[in-house]
């Protein structure tokens, strides 16, 4: 006869870890197959070269500048202007020509694509964690809290950007920190949005039900059983934040609010051509940046849209087979 048969009881700590490795063998059968698809959209796959192709063009900023032999600030009174003053187009010497001081304009990109970079990754992630945060406790908290909160979000989406950028800048000075943080300032409030909406979805449903039976406490419920389940929103829209704070940056910068000169940026090499209509005369000095701006920005939201369609299964794109 065979022996008695063992019963294993789960206990609340191994019951979570069931529940924790089950959500990871998903959320990675989720991944395999969002790349999956993704691969077969040819716009994602040409966004996601063009940003490749920025990035190291950010970080090699100091080998293309050794390159060159000019510096970012550097300015060639003799070669860099004609004997008018005008700045050279480009050429051998100055591959995107100079501009009114006569800075080399490849070498002021390339530093310019570092901050553009900096602060539309920075401050997109800063605001990511900020809406995730208040979006998540408001949904499942609900009561008061959800209303203080949603109530802040309405006054923060309120304020104009404009006016409250230069209320700051007057009484701080312009700066790369202040340009992040009033980025972050305006930007968290849709993705907590978005997280609030499908928190208040997820609150009620069974696995959220039995986390509570099992004893777990409600900043285990809203961080380790409800928020995995909102990668996906969460991502995209991440995605999607970073090009509105790559133009926020160039808004700010060519206003005069944003990097202080002679740092370059995207922005403010925007501004020098707009300066005395001097883009007339010198067309690279629009062309150049406003390409730079153009594609990257682009890029990202192509990304985006690639990854909403990629991991929406109800999607056009996104539900065919793999």
């Amino acid at each position: 006869m065979s022996g008695p048969r063992r019963v294993a009881l789960l206990t609340p700590k191994s019951a979570g870890r069931v529940a924790q490795n089950a959500s990871d063998v998903e959320l990675r059968s989720s991944m395999s197959l969002m790349w999956a698809r993704l691969r077969r959209d040819p716009a994602s796959i040409v966004s996601m070269l063009v940003i490749v192709l920025a990035v190291l063009f950010a970080i090699c900023a100091p080998l293309v500048a050794a390159w060159t032999g000019h510096g970012p600030t550097e300015q060639f009174r003799d070669t860099g202007l004609t004997p008018e003053g005008m700045p050279v187009g480009p050429g051998g010497q100055f591959i995107f020509g100079t501009d009114q001081l006569g800075r080399d304009v490849l070498v002021r990109l390339a530093y310019g694509a570092q901050v553009s970079l900096l602060v539309g990754v920075a401050a997109s992630i800063v605001a990511s964690l900020i809406g995730v945060l208040i979006g998540t406790v408001s949904g499942f908290l609900g009561g008061i809290v959800d209303t203080i909160l949603s109530r802040f979000t309405d006054l923060v989406m309120s304020v104009p950007f404009l006016l409250c950028a230069i209320a700051l800048v007057s009484v701080a000075g312009p700066s790369l920190g202040l340009s992040i943080a009033v980025i972050v300032f305006f930007s968290w409030t849709g993705l907590a949005r978005v997280v609030r909406g499908q928190v208040l979805a997820l609150r009620h449903r069974e696995f959220v039900e039995a986390a509570r039976s099992l004893g777990a406490s409600q900043w285990s419920i809203m961080f380790r059983d409800i928020l995995p389940n909102l990668v996906v929103p969460i991502i995209v829209y991440t995605t999607l934040m970073i090009p509105s704070a790559i133009v926020f940056e160039a808004t700010l910068s060519f206003l005069g609010l944003g990097i202080v000169p002679p740092t370059p940026s995207w922005g403010n090499m925007l501004a020098d051509a707009a300066n005395g209509s001097l883009y007339m005369y010198a067309w690279w000095l629009v062309v150049v940046p406003g390409a730079a701006l153009l594609a990257l920005t682009l890029s990202f939201n192509l990304l985006g849209d690639g990854l909403r369609d990629a991991l929406d299964p109800s999607s056009s794109k996104g539900g065919k087979s793999a």
